[in-house]
């Protein structure tokens, strides 16, 4: 059975539908027959990229709404995520284009690093706050996960993956989503959002009892 998951590195939310997804998984049945694929979206395409922008400063912005506000909605947020055992850092946070990472996801995944590379990295963006607007940060987190770090800068200098990238993300619309974490089971069930662990459980064995007919 495959799970795609679609994703975006910055996504708080995805995070948490991670580790809730992880739970669900761990208590399937089935577990062993499950291939989970990590598929690329971005939530702010336009973010320009190579810049980076404090968390609050950004939201703010985006939202139009003052610093206090934006604080006290992250801090619901942070609540939330300690729960799953998630220590996120909004205060000390960047906001970045995530284009790049997702690239060196890929090639991650091209090295059967998939699901390293999208933990580490959304560790790396949520719990530590580094900023990955800066291509040393991302060659070092990309260097933790195991990848070399000459093919690294090899392909942040260049454009390799780009069109698997974009790929996902013109499959995710295709799909219907509008926003992630989006969560696709052989392509027939899907799961929209950082649901409760029950909800991706029922998803599980709706999933395995369709594959089996």
């Amino acid at each position: 059975m495959q799970v795609e998951i679609w994703s975006d590195i910055v996504c708080p939310w995805c995070y948490i539908g991670k580790r809730r997804f992880e739970k669900a998984l761990e208590s399937f049945e089935h577990a062993d027959e499950v291939e989970v694929t990590w598929r690329s979206f971005q939530l702010d395409p336009g973010f320009p990229r190579g810049e980076g922008v404090p968390v609050y400063d950004a939201l703010s912005a985006k939202m139009g709404a003052p610093r206090e506000q934006v604080r006290a909605m992250t801090e619901q947020v942070t609540q939330v995520a300690a729960q799953e055992g998630l220590e996120y850092d909004f205060a000390s946070g960047v906001m970045v284009n995530t284009f790049d990472a997702h690239r060196l996801v890929h090639l991650a995944q091209s090295r059967g690093l998939g699901d390293a590379a999208h933990e580490r990295f959304m560790d790396a963006q949520l719990v530590q706050a580094r900023d990955l607007s800066d291509p040393e940060n991302l060659v070092a987190v990309a260097v933790e996960i195991g990848l070399e770090e000459g093919e690294v800068r090899e392909v942040l200098a260049g454009d390799a993956f780009t069109a698997e990238v974009e790929a996902d993300i013109d499959t995710a619309r295709q799909l219907g989503a509008t926003g992630v974490p989006f969560f696709v089971m052989d392509r027939a069930f899907g799961v929209s959002g950082a649901q409760p662990v029950e909800v991706f459980a029922s998803a599980l064995e709706k999933a395995h009892q369709a594959a089996r007919g």
